[in-house]
């Protein structure tokens, strides 16, 4: 058998000897000991080295004493060495022509039949030639025409990114350009073998594209077109075209891609789980055929907020944010971020998250109501912020969040609280209008979806005092009280009022009675009943609570203490007025409540991009 990896070493290496024979014995033993070695898939090339070597070493040692090559092993003899040693013996023979003119022809037969021969052979040879460089060529083509880019990894840059441009931005007076993009696969739709269009999608500007095999265009290139799954990301080069698409699908009508160059930078999984068209569909639309289930939407928010729709909605939101802020600095507000763990419930009850911290407990921020007070105190005059806003209320209504973003602002004021009105107004008047002057497209593909009224407001905008706001309820049929809070159905009604009389859907209610505010609230000069608090209200809904609050120390104190707030919770906020405090006032707004209300939506959950409400933690 053959020898064991152990016996392997241990083969006599006859390197003295002076015989032939003898080293002829040592290399077919030492041969042996290398077939084996590479038989055995255990060792490795490095392990089989030394053997080789060795093999080698008692070759060159057996040409050095006989002067030639050791012959081969013996493997016994072939039909092809039989038949070459008759061949050289009939050359020995001497030659006996029985029939020369017979000889002659059977030659000739001969001679013909090798080169019919070689002719076919060199044929074959040319076929095989011919096929082999359209294989690379095809391979060739397909790299550079089409498949599966490499991993954008970083490895290097090669200014791509500066070629590559913006669908929105694709016109009819381009045609004729060659261009470069990254774009979703919105759409497949094959038109035979030959011939495939895609709808491509960066946001919320569509395009139509087309791939059709001819003289330059492989059907190979089709096939691959025809094979991308929905959502995948891919690079388009291709030459604009002129068209003329109907649909409201696609924003750029007048023109379309004709690809010549398509890699996929990123392959998405085949089936979705929702359809972009499903979740596109117009509320009629729905009625008629379904809709997405709202928690379906939330559990696959990555896929769900590709709509056009949805995309508009979160610029929008953005837009606020950005509105907000400008008009702000114009107005002399200095941006501050305030801590969203606390030692205590920022404003009483409870309604807090409560957490651990370290050995002791925290709570997360109601509101950044106390710390922009202390801002004030602190002589930083106006301020604003804009951050997250955590309430533990179990309500599972279409306007409550656990979690929201609070737009916030606080500021001193001279004389009288209605200096925070005429800023606060003026705030919203610039919210509204820029946002129906720079996003009115975003607008127009939301209201494709969810059509609505558009939002109307007044300039300046209407100031509705408390008393006078109930005695429009009471006239209209509605039992309240002058010092009742307003349920949620008669916040609508009194909107609903307002449209009707004012024809606003935006306006602020002022003087609301003391009992109903914040112990820091400061009330009424004239009636102690009342306070200088408002809300600012929207399609009938409130989106805004600010008051003046009390700046002196002594009354703060007496409130707190009137509303059971224990002092000691609130002890550095209280400390911040003993030592001189500017009269000030301020408020706060819920983004995600603005952006639902201005585009009229159904539900709070889609303005925020990952809602958490008492029953929804992820994603």
């Amino acid at each position: 058998g053959p020898p064991t990896r152990t016996s392997l070493t241990r083969i006599a290496c006859p390197r003295g000897m002076g015989q032939a024979e003898d080293l002829l014995a040592a290399i077919a033993a030492a041969g042996a000991e290398v077939k084996a070695a590479k038989s055995d898939k255990t060792r490795t090339a490095d392990q089989n080295k030394p053997l080789i070597d060795k093999l080698l070493a008692l070759k060159a040692e057996y040409k050095a004493v006989t002067g030639e090559d050791p012959p081969a092993p013996n493997k016994g003899s072939s039909k092809k060495d039989k038949k070459a040693k008759a061949e050289k013996a009939a050359a020995a023979a001497p030659t006996v022509v029985a029939n020369p003119e017979k000889a002659a022809k059977n030659a000739e037969k001969k001679a013909a039949k090798a080169a019919a021969k070689a002719e076919k052979e060199a044929a074959k040879a040319a076929r095989a030639a011919e096929l082999a460089a359209k294989r690379r060529a095809a391979e060739s083509m397909a790299t550079d025409m089409f498949g599966l880019l490499p991993r954008v990894q970083s490895a290097e840059r090669t200014g791509k990114a500066d070629r590559f441009v913006k669908i929105e931005t694709l016109n009819g007076g381009m045609v004729g350009q060659r261009v470069e993009f990254r774009a979703r696969v919105q759409k497949v739709m094959p038109s035979g073998n030959k011939m495939c269009f895609l709808q491509l999608r960066q946001r919320t500007a569509t395009l139509q594209a087309i791939v059709r095999a001819d003289g330059d265009i492989p059907a190979a290139m089709v096939k691959f077109v025809q094979k991308l799954t929905l959502e995948s990301i891919v690079d388009v080069t291709g030459t604009i075209i002129q068209a003329d698409i109907t649909g409201a699908w696609c924003t750029q009508k007048d023109i379309e891609i004709s690809i010549d160059r398509l890699f996929t930078v990123s392959a998405s999984l085949p089936q979705l789980p929702l359809q972009l068209d499903d979740a596109s569909r117009s509320e009629k639309m729905e009625k008629e055929m379904g809709k997405v289930n709202q928690d379906t939407s939330l559990d696959y928010r990555i896929v769900d907020v590709r709509t056009m729709a949805n995309q508009s909605i979160f610029r929008i939101q953005c837009g606020v944010c950005q509105l907000f802020r400008e008009f702000l600095y114009t107005q002399g507000f200095q941006e501050i971020h305030t801590p969203k763990m606390i030692s205590a419930a920022s404003e009483g009850g409870a309604e807090v998250f409560k957490l651990n911290y370290f050995k002791d407990s925290a709570y997360l921020a109601q509101s950044p109501q106390l710390y922009k007070q202390m801002a004030i105190n602190a002589d930083f005059d106006r301020v604003f912020e804009i951050g997250p806003v955590f309430r533990a209320e179990d309500s599972n209504t279409h306007r409550h969040l656990c979690e929201f973003t609070g737009l916030d602002l606080e500021m001193s004021i001279v004389e009288h609280y209605h200096e925070v009105l005429d800023v606060m107004d003026q705030l919203f008047v610039h919210i509204f209008s820029e946002l129906q002057r720079r996003f009115s497209k975003e607008i127009a593909l939301i209201n494709q979806q969810f059509e609505r009224e558009p939002f109307q407001f007044l300039v300046p905008s209407l100031r509705l005092d408390w008393q006078d706001g109930i005695k429009m309820l009471q006239e209209d049929g509605v039992d309240i009280g002058v010092f009742e809070d307003l349920s949620t159905t008669n916040e609508k009604r009194l909107g609903a009022l307002v449209k009707a009389k004012y024809g606003t859907d935006f306006y602020i209610l002022d003087k609301f009675p003391l009992h109903i505010r914040p112990f820091y609230t400061m009330p009424d000069p004239k009636n102690t009943e009342y306070s200088n608090s408002y809300d600012f209200m929207m399609r009938g809904e409130e989106i805004m609570s600010g008051a003046q609050r009390i700046h002196d120390p002594e009354l703060l104190r007496e409130r707190a203490k009137l509303l059971d707030v224990d002092l000691s919770t609130v002890a550095a906020y209280l400390e911040s007025f003993d030592y001189g405090s500017w009269p000030h006032g301020g408020g706060g707004v819920g983004m995600e409540r603005v952006v639902m209300l201005f585009l009229g939506l159904p539900n709070i959950r889609k303005t925020s991009l990952f809602p958490r409400d008492p029953k929804r933690l992820n994603p």
